[in-house]
């Protein structure tokens, strides 16, 4: 009997240590790479991306060189062509992915930049099946979810966790969706072929409390849990979301209906700022709970820089108000980058930034001064289409003629190229070919040819397909000493774009003339990247064409952001009322 056990121990053992790929039919491993899968039940919007971006925190605050890999189950090859009010922000990469903005959470939270390789859609999984089904790849065999859609979702899983110890893979929406199926089935899969001890599951779920009876109800998260269990997957570890820390006796039976150990049912209450969440759920034993299921030897974890964090986010020594003059004010995802951008430069500062949105469509001339009166600065973000771009305009020329800090990105450098042109150079009529093809003064108009960061030669036209055709990613250019630009940059720039239309070559000279620097260009094709004025024109004028926002962290903010908040909190101290000393009385 003892013969017949060992055989059958080192069959099965035998089996594990088989080659991954020989065991899924799918690409070679990556050799000691954990995984861990964090899922969703109940509702959305839960915070998946915080939650997943603070245990990547607290894993890489042991040691552990960690990434996160975002699965989205929408049809879209990207989020390139979504709208803000659809799926909030498009997160660029240093590649040019256009990605989830989880994405952005995952670059501030951890120091591993993301690429493309980090997020996929459904979209891309089933493209890049049937186009291996029309080159005869599958020999002929009938092409199915299972095993051909679920292990092509394992092999781009692979292809994200490259070089690493410890992979986290977010699965979007919510267990128990149609879409979202797929993934959760490979992920079930991708544990089993894995082995013992290379997998984690992660559920993040909600508790909500009934204010008429007056209690956290568990049901929802059971309920969650048996689907889950249903298609074979056990949680590790539940998150459980509620609006207030889940006490002991609620968690004991969330952790007897789910068959979750006590000490991975993990209360996770609303804070008043995500840079807690890593502090919340250590303090509660996620990642040592993570590191024993994975066997992962590890020193402690060491938040100082966490808690040093919240503290200068608790203790600011004055506040800014910045005026966001945008398209897509209704949904604050759809500037969720920008938003940190401004908050981390606010900590640079010691100050907080009070954001105000100000649709740009409702901005008319007679209410301008009105309503952009009373605030330290004023940004225009990028954003496409006709739509609001007046009022943009608008908001640009008052704080050029105000003399108030103001920052432009990418649209918003474009409209200040064009109030600068309409009413400083006397370019009457100009505008973007995006917004008007037929304006006599184009000053901004469709680029057809530009080299990418890799050296390759891209050409576009009108009728180019929209999705993936910008130019994206990361791309340098020369800085012009003496400038605004190159105090803060120094000669060179390097910054991601996203974005189809330049400022025009031909008007640059004319633009100059008039007073505008132009004070960075690419190297070959001479297009323009910031535009400023001078500095005895206005204490701090500037446009840039690309997004800064996507390379800014809470560690040491974005030296652009840095500096606009410096020059609001000056121009903010510039217009306090000068206060008389009383006199002494006789």
């Amino acid at each position: 009997m003892r013969g017949k056990l060992t055989r059958g121990w080192q069959h099965r053992s035998g089996f594990y240590n088989r080659p991954f790929h020989r065991r899924a039919g799918i690409g070679p491993p990556n050799v000691m790479t954990k995984y861990v899968f964090v899922t969703g039940g109940v509702v959305s919007s839960l915070g998946k991306g915080i939650a997943s971006a603070s245990l990547a925190a607290l894993l890489e605050s042991r040691g552990l060189r960690v990434t996160l890999i975002k699965l989205d189950p929408y049809l879209n090859v990207d989020p390139g062509t979504m709208s803000p009010f659809q799926h909030g922000e498009v997160f660029v990469t240093d590649d040019g992915a256009e990605t989830d903005l989880d994405l952005g959470h995952y670059e501030r939270f951890i120091t591993t930049r993301m690429k493309r390789s980090n997020n996929f859609t459904t979209g891309q999984i089933y493209k890049s099946v049937l186009e291996k089904e029309r080159r005869g790849d599958y020999l002929g065999k009938t092409v199915q979810v299972i095993p051909h859609v679920t292990n092509e979702i394992q092999t781009f899983i692979q292809r994200g966790a490259e070089g690493v110890d410890v992979a986290i893979a977010e699965i979007g929406g919510t267990v128990g969706d149609i879409e979202s199926l797929p993934f959760l089935e490979a992920a079930r899969q991708m544990s089993l072929r894995l082995g013992p001890n290379n997998a984690a599951f992660v559920h993040l779920t909600y508790v909500p409390y009934i204010a008429a009876a007056g209690e956290l109800k568990t049901k929802p998260t059971q309920h969650t849990v048996q689907k889950l269990r249903e298609i074979g997957i056990q949680p590790d570890a539940l998150l459980c979301r509620a609006d207030r820390v889940i006490p002991d006796e609620e968690r004991e039976k969330i952790s007897l209906f789910t068959n979750v150990p006590l000490w991975g049912v993990i209360s996770m209450p609303d804070v008043d700022t995500i840079y807690k969440v890593p502090r919340v759920l250590h303090e509660q034993g996620l990642d040592g709970l993570i590191c024993d299921k994975l066997r992962l030897h590890t020193p402690p974890a060491n938040l100082k820089r966490w808690d040093d964090l919240v503290y200068e986010v608790e203790h600011p020594q004055g506040e800014v108000r910045i005026a966001m003059v945008g398209k897509y004010v209704d949904l604050s995802d759809s500037y969720k980058s920008l938003n940190e951008a401004l908050r981390h430069a606010g900590l640079k500062n010691h100050v907080r930034v009070a954001i105000t949105y100000i649709d740009s469509e409702t901005l008319d001339d007679d209410k301008v001064a009105e309503r952009l009166g009373g605030f330290d600065a004023i940004l225009v973000p990028g954003g496409f289409g006709k739509r609001g771009v007046e009022g943009k305009i608008r908001a640009a020329r008052y704080a050029r003629e105000q003399r108030v800090p103001y920052l432009g990105i990418c649209l918003g450098m474009q409209v200040a190229t064009i109030e600068f042109a309409r009413h400083v150079a006397g370019l009457e009529g100009a505008n973007s070919t995006e917004f008007d093809p037929h304006t006599p003064h184009p000053v901004i108009a469709l680029i057809d040819e530009w080299l990418d960061a890799d050296g390759t030669l891209q050409k576009r036209d009108a009728n180019t397909d929209l999705g993936g055709t910008m130019r994206l990613g990361a791309q340098s250019a020369d800085v012009l000493p003496g400038t605004l630009a190159y105090q803060i940059y120094g000669p060179v720039v390097t910054e991601r774009h996203r974005h189809r239309y330049e400022a025009n070559t031909q008007y640059l000279d004319r633009l100059r003339q008039a007073g505008l620097v132009i004070s960075a260009l690419t190297q070959r094709e001479q297009l323009t990247e910031i535009v400023e004025l001078p500095q005895d024109v206005h204490p701090w004028f500037m446009g840039v064409q690309f997004h800064p926002e996507f390379k800014s962290t809470p560690w040491d903010g974005h030296p652009l952001f840095n500096a606009y908040i410096a020059a609001a909190l000056r121009h903010q101290q510039q217009r306090a009322p000068q206060t008389t000393p009383e006199v002494a009385s006789a």
